[in-house]
């Protein structure tokens, strides 16, 4: 099939390209020349394992076609999926629609033929229906419907060619063949495919989305629990999850979610409760909970460290909200590092996807190229990100100090390991915490 993805970020890009691998003629079209330029040479613009192997190998097959032409894109496809950002509005837990809407009127303006208009961006309830509106003129040609991606940073790839299930939402019976037939590869695969009403697909995603960060948040309750009941979470976690009907994914005690999903869904679920005058009491919960989760955590350092934080070398073993992106959106380390930096301590950082904007503007705050180089004079290590490379590090090799700390916001090492090699060691949820 001819497909056009409007939009290069996160889900447009992976989802083009995985379309693309699977047999068809994808354009991805982006109106910044720059990352149009970049992809046409090869280079992603995102961090995402596997990802750059794919695009050269489609590119060069010539099923993947990067342009900021949209006009000859859509007049090209039969299938547009709109993939641009949807953020919150500033200060707002109200999402910004303004690329999507924007997006659609292009689409408008340029469409002569029949063409099925796929909302792929987290979109809230009833975005599908203000869209019939912008088209009306052009409502013989258009078909608009709702298909929510469920993509994991890191592990995006995977998601894609073996989900969990494929969410399809139209009011018009008659679209869901064709777009059966576009999945069909990965629903012989075992994907189960679902069908339900445009609106019933916008909301699944928030849902969806908020039941995660509901687990997430839930867990780190529990653990700080845990730690004054000394209780391990990680026993309590498991024995959670083996009830089939509870799961034990989503039930990893650590820092606060984060990411481009969960932070604003869950904000952008409430505005929609907001919006039909209906309390959703616990989502509401989940977000106080977790923007008080990093606070927590970081004033835990005081406990290790002090209260006198000036002077202090303090590491940070990744920074990203999780291993496998260089997604910064709603990171720990966006307020620990600050936080940090403000009371005087000497701040370095390590994360395997590189140095980060973020933290250029604080003088006490250093990027270093390595584990080593990163360690090597400090007082306190904070495990942040759980990369590979963080969970076998010899920390007496490569810490010149003799006292120094290791504080574990991911659980990768356990109190006895630590013990033996004479290193104070805290964790999350654990007894072993002082």
């Amino acid at each position: 099939m001819k497909l056009c993805m409007i939009g290069t970020g996160y889900v447009g890009l992976v989802s083009g390209t995985c379309f693309a691998d699977i047999g068809n003629q994808v354009i991805c079209v982006d109106k910044n020349i720059n990352i149009i330029n970049k992809l046409n040479s090869g280079i992603s613009p995102i961090y995402e394992p596997g990802l750059d192997e794919l695009i050269k190998k489609n590119f060069r097959a010539k099923r993947l076609i990067f342009t900021s032409n949209l006009k000859e894109a859509i007049n090209s496809s039969d299938i547009i999926f709109i993939c641009v950002g949807t953020p919150n509005k500033k200060g707002s837990l109200e999402v910004n629609l303004s690329f999507v809407y924007k997006s659609v009127k292009e689409i408008l303006s340029i469409t002569k033929k029949k063409k099925i208009i796929v909302t792929k961006s987290t979109v809230p309830i009833g975005t599908g229906d203000q869209i019939e509106k912008i088209i009306k003129s052009k409502k013989k040609l258009l078909t608009v419907i709702s298909n929510p991606e469920f993509l994991r940073e890191g592990e995006a790839i995977r998601d894609f060619r073996y989900p969990d299930r494929i969410v399809l939402g139209s009011n018009n019976s008659k679209v869901f063949k064709i777009m059966e037939k576009l999945y069909g590869p990965l629903i012989n695969k075992g994907a189960k495919f679902f069908k339900t009403s445009r609106r019933g697909a916008e909301l699944i995603k928030y849902a969806s989305n908020a039941f995660l960060a509901t687990k997430i948040t839930f867990i780190n309750e529990i653990a700080n629990l845990c730690e004054k009941s000394h209780i391990n979470i990680e026993d309590v976690s498991l024995g959670i999850g083996l009830d089939s009907r509870i799961g034990g994914r989503f039930l990893r005690a650590g820092p606060a979610y984060g990411g481009s999903c969960f932070p604003k869904d869950t904000k952008g679920l409430v505005a929609a409760g907001k919006k039909y005058k209906t309390n959703l009491s616990i989502v509401k919960a989940v977000i106080k909970s977790n923007h008080d989760r990093v606070g927590f955590l970081t004033k835990r350092i005081h406990k290790i460290l002090g209260n006198n934080l000036k002077g202090k070398f303090i590491s940070l073993l990744g920074v990203t909200f999780k291993p496998n992106t260089d997604d910064m959106r709603d990171s720990a380390s966006l307020k620990m590092i600050p936080y940090l930096c403000k009371k005087g301590a000497l701040v370095s950082y390590y994360d395997p996807s590189g140095e980060k904007n973020n933290f250029k503007r604080f003088k006490n705050c250093k990027f270093k190229k390595n584990i080593r180089e990163n360690c090597l004079n400090a007082d306190l290590i904070i495990l942040l990100t759980e990369w590979d490379e963080f969970k076998s590090v010899d920390f007496k090799n490569v810490v010149k100090k003799k006292n120094f700390k290791v504080y574990d916001l991911r659980n990768l090492y356990t109190a006895k390991e630590m013990k033996n090699n004479k290193i104070e060691y805290y964790s999350i949820g654990r007894p072993d915490i002082s």
